[in-house]
């Protein structure tokens, strides 16, 4: 390979950057230059709404890196303010449009990198050309939020996904009213209903206006607001809008040079991230990945996922004896909300559904270190796994502290391949301010190997048959102030063995507690005394319906 290989890379920020950094680092005398549309090649862009609310005080430090500072590190002809319009293949050459100066290029290429990126959708809906009504993606975008806002001012946030769960939290903190739509029946939709439950109470708490189950029909300009139409007929007035329904991938150019695209828009690539041309690569949110835990086609817009593809394509271009393939992604995300956290890795219940997947599902509640030791905060964490070979499918964990940290031991396992009988036995750090000696992880596992010996049968749902006995085993006190929505029986578990003549042996029995760790204990009792007995997974605690705050699934 000629030393003097030229390298265009086109777009910035996390897979054009990386790819660009890397190539540099192995091969010094490549001739590589980047193009960006826009005036900023690298930036933190997951780090934007965080400066919209002041928790990140410093612009500067979002803008990672200038053209001036990757000349100077990495010797890259950096050209912001400048788009690819055109790609000759048969040439091997980019067109270029200067925006300031409106004059033509055309940069020749031996490897092109494609990191266009996605940009936020902007549905064709009357009145949305408000220029109130604002997306967030880039350090402009971020600046016009920060011009537009005050507080005081009523905010309408559309969408309560990542970016909208974290711009909700951030214009509250700027003191702004909040209102917050989404169309699903749940905030946080990645997640399975019940695991989102705790981030809706925390918005709640914080008296943020929720609207869930409704969308947005149009948007009705007036000269001191915005009227924000929801499907329903409802009508929320707004000083400020932020859209935040998701992304689009950027590929005209790639469909317009001839390069294949996927069902969805996506550029097609193989594992080292070439596209359908061999000399054109391509990276981050407008490429198809593979799923690491079932293999499937996926997508997943992620800063992480796009460094690591940028720096596959780079390790390709210069050493492809050497290089590496990309395995694929997880989708591994968490996202904060005032006092709660919430995240997924994997696959979750009704993605498994939805393409018809056998699975298992057990949740567990624990706390994030040992109870004793002052500080112990309740958390949640739901696994899914293959039910012949116990193979790990995804994982769900929400509450207060150490939810990033069983995430990320969860995603190594699914990696790794482990079953849940490996989680019965992984050996995490413990000491009473970190952790317990059997961790909610091991607990788990447990939990499912439970299952999967045949000791428990487990519901989510509670019965709504009235033949069915609902023992609700927490201490009387608890039973109390807290009732279970339906009749139930309360005998609590110190006291079930001396009082199984209460119960019909010839009627099944359905077993409760606040976190599914006792029901579980009394189930092992009542089905060793011959009682044919479901326990409630997870326990009330982790079952609070969302559309329904307060209230249970009943069957």
């Amino acid at each position: 390979m000629r030393t003097s290989l030229k390298l265009l890379v086109i777009g910035g920020v996390a897979a054009g950057a990386s790819c660009a950094a890397r190539a540099r680092r192995l091969c010094e005398t490549a001739e590589i230059t980047m193009i960006e549309r826009g005036p900023d090649v690298s930036f933190a862009n997951c780090g934007l709404p965080y400066f919209v609310g002041g928790e990140i005080g410093s612009r500067d430090v979002l803008a990672v890196q200038t053209p001036a500072s990757l000349k100077a590190l990495l010797n890259l002809d950096v050209r912001t303010r400048s788009e690819a319009v055109a790609i000759d293949r048969a040439n091997k050459r980019v067109e270029i449009r200067d925006l300031a100066k409106g004059s033509s290029t055309w940069q020749p290429y031996d490897k092109l990198m494609l990191a266009p990126g996605a940009s936020p959708l902007r549905p064709a809906l009357p009145g949305i050309d408000d220029p109130r009504v604002l997306t967030l993606r880039n350090l402009e975008d971020m600046d016009r939020i920060v011009a537009a806002t005050e507080s005081g001012m009523r905010a309408v946030v559309v969408g309560a996904g990542f970016i909208g769960l974290e711009m909700t939290e951030q214009l509250y903190r700027k003191g702004l009213a909040v209102q917050l739509v989404e169309l699903q029946p749940q905030v946080f939709p990645q997640l399975d209903a019940p695991m989102a439950a705790l981030l809706e109470s925390e918005l709640r708490h914080n008296e943020i206006g929720i609207t869930l189950g409704d969308g947005i029909a149009r948007f009705e300009t007036r000269p001191d607001f915005v009227r924000c139409h929801l499907n329903s007929g409802k009508v929320l007035e707004a000083d400020l809008v932020i859209l935040s329904i998701g992304v689009q991938p950027e590929t005209e150019l790639a469909r317009a040079a001839g390069l294949q695209l996927g069902p969805r828009g996506h550029i097609v690539v193989d594992d080292f991230q070439r596209t359908s041309d061999p000399d054109i690569y391509a990276g981050g949110d407008a490429v198809e990945s593979v799923d690491r835990v079932l293999g499937e086609k996926t997508v997943v817009p992620m800063g992480g996922p796009a460094n690591r593809q940028g720096r596959v394509a780079a390790d390709h271009i210069f050493m492809p004896e050497r290089a590496r393939p990309y395995p694929g992604s997880l989708g591994t995300a968490i996202v904060r909300v005032f006092g709660v956290a919430a995240g997924i890795t994997g696959w979750s219940e009704k993605r498994l559904q939805s393409a018809g997947r056998a699975y298992e599902a057990v949740t567990v509640n624990d706390h994030q270190h040992a109870t004793y030791y002052p500080g112990a905060k309740p958390l949640a964490l739901k696994i899914l796994w293959e039910p012949d070979t116990g193979r790990l499918l995804g994982a769900q964990a929400s509450g207060f502290e150490g939810i990033d940290k069983r995430l990320d031991i969860m995603a190594t396992a699914i990696i790794a391949g482990m079953t849940v009988e490996d989680l019965c036995h992984l050996e995490l750090a413990y000491a009473p301010p970190f952790g317990s000696a059997k961790d909610a992880i091991n607990i788990a596992g447990f939990a499912a190997c439970n299952r999967r010996d045949g000791l428990v049968s487990h519901t989510t749902t509670l019965p709504g048959d009235p033949q069915v006995q609902v023992v609700d085993v927490r201490p009387k006190p608890l039973a109390d102030a807290f009732p279970a929505p339906l009749q139930v029986i309360n005998i609590p578990f110190p006291t079930l063995r001396a009082n199984l003549a209460k119960l019909d042996r010839n009627r099944p029995v359905v077993t409760v507690c606040a976190f599914g760790k006792m029901s579980y204990f009394a189930a092992r009792v009542l089905a060793q005394n011959g009682f044919s007995v479901t326990s409630f997974s997870g326990g009330l605690k982790a079952n609070v319906d969302p559309r329904s705050p307060g209230k249970l699934p009943l069957a």
